[in-house]
């Protein structure tokens, strides 16, 4: 009997450690930061939503004097921390590496695959509308 109940309390201490694990040490969740939009200058041109396995991704592009001048993401994977993590990190990536390549030829980025997957489709979409 004596086994039973240092078992059964053995077993819910490791419980309450498992699910009180916090896998991040960060309290707050990050957030993303596209490119802005200057108002009034050039042509927006809104991708097709991407539907990925984590996540909707959108991509909205302007463009001036045939060249894309702004990148905004306003749909991309969140609703939970590691979505959260991973679309700040890859995000941010993504358009800046939009803005030096001109285009949809990007890399996608580690640890991001769908998300960067469903970036380049949407981009490619409003460059498609764009006539890039």
């Amino acid at each position: 009997m004596r086994r039973i109940s240092l078992w059964g309390l053995s077993t819910l201490a490791a419980l309450v450690f498992l699910f009180s694990y916090r896998t991040s040490t960060g309290g707050t969740t990050a957030e993303v930061t596209v490119a802005a939009t200057p108002a009034g200058e050039g042509q927006t041109f809104t991708g097709q939503t991407a539907q990925t396995r984590e996540g909707d991704v959108q991509v909205v592009i302007t463009v001036a004097d045939g060249k894309i001048t702004s990148v905004a993401v306003p749909v991309y994977p969140t609703g939970s921390r590691r979505h959260d993590e991973i679309s700040a990190r890859a995000v941010p990536e993504l358009v800046e590496a939009t803005l030096a390549a001109q285009g949809a030829d990007i890399d996608s980025v580690s640890g991001a695959t769908y998300t960067s997957g469903g970036y380049k489709q949407s981009l490619q979409s409003a460059i498609d509308s764009a006539g890039l």
